[in-house]
C-alpha cells in the first residue's frame, strides 16, 4: 500500500512539474471548512517566501501560489502545503483520511498557528493520526538548521500571549510529515511590510525560517 501511495505522489509531482514549466514544483495553501479564516496573509505571505527562496536557495519553485482542499486528488500534486488562520478548522472523515493519504505518500504539511487555532488543530489531526501526538521539536532539529541556523528554535514575529515560540511536529516512522508553528506567526512575518509594519529584521528572520522548512521538505529522502 505504502509503496503505491508513494508511486501516486512521484506521478503527481512529475504532472505538476510538467504544468509549471521551469519550476521544478508547485507549493499550495490549504482552504479549510470550519469558519476560519482560511485565506488570512494569501495575498503576499507566501509568494514572497516563494521568492526568497528562489533567489537566495536558487530554487526554481512556481511564483503561483496553488490553492488545494484536504479532500482533493489535487493535494497530491504539491510536494508542501502551507495551512493558517485564526479560528475554527473542521474535518470530514474523507478530506482526514485523504489528507492522511498524502502525508504518508511523502507530502508535508506546515500548520501556522495565526493565533487562535490551537484548540482545533489538535483535535482536527487526531483525525488524521490517532496513533500520534504532537511532540515539541529540539532546537537541534534538522529543521532549525537548513541553509539558516535558528539555535533557539522558531523566531518570535508577533506578541500575543506573550509566550515563547513554540515548533511541534507529527512524527510518522522516524519521518516527520507536518509542522506546527504555535505562537511565532511565521507567515505574517512573510508579508508585505505595509500589512503588518514588522522590522526589516523580523521580516527576514521569517523568510529564513520559512525558506529552511522548504529546504528541509525538498531535500528528504
Amino acid at each position: 500500500m505504502k509503496k503505491t501511495l508513494l508511486t501516486l505522489f512521484a506521478l503527481a509531482l512529475l504532472h505538476s512539474v510538467a504544468a509549471a514549466g521551469d519550476a521544478t514544483y508547485r507549493i499550495a495553501v490549504l482552504k479549510y471548512n470550519g469558519g476560519g479564516d482560511w485565506y488570512a496573509n494569501l495575498e503576499t505571505s507566501l509568494p514572497n517566501l516563494i521568492k526568497f527562496t528562489n533567489e537566495n536557495l536558487h530554487t526554481a519553485i512556481n511564483t503561483e501560489q496553488a490553492i488545494v482542499e484536504a479532500g482533493s486528488p489535487e493535494i497530491f500534486n504539491y510536494p508542501f502545503v502551507h495551512m493558517t488562520g485564526h479560528g475554527n478548522w473542521v474535518l470530514s472523515t474523507a478530506e482526514a483520511e485523504n489528507l492522511r493519504k498524502y502525508l504518508l505518500a511523502g507530502g508535508f504539511l506546515h500548520i501556522d498557528d495565526n493565533y487562535g487555532m490551537d484548540p482545533f488543530v489538535r483535535p482536527q489531526m487526531k483525525k488524521v493520526f490517532p496513533e500520534l501526538e504532537f511532540v515539541e521539536l529540539p532546537f537541534s532539529h534538522p529543521i532549525y538548521h537548513q541553509r539558516y541556523d535558528f539555535n533557539n528554535g522558531l523566531p518570535k514575529i508577533h506578541e500575543h500571549d506573550q509566550k515563547p515560540p513554540q515548533g511541534f511536529g507529527l512524527i510518522y516512522e522516524g519521518r516527520l510529515v507536518c509542522f506546527y508553528s504555535f505562537e511565532c506567526d511565521l507567515g505574517d512575518g512573510w508579508e508585505d511590510y505595509e500589512v503588518h509594519k514588522d522590522s526589516p529584521e523580523a521580516h527576514q528572520k521569517a523568510l529564513k525560517m520559512g525558506a529552511n522548512l522548504l529546504q528541509y521538505v525538498m531535500d528528504r529522502p
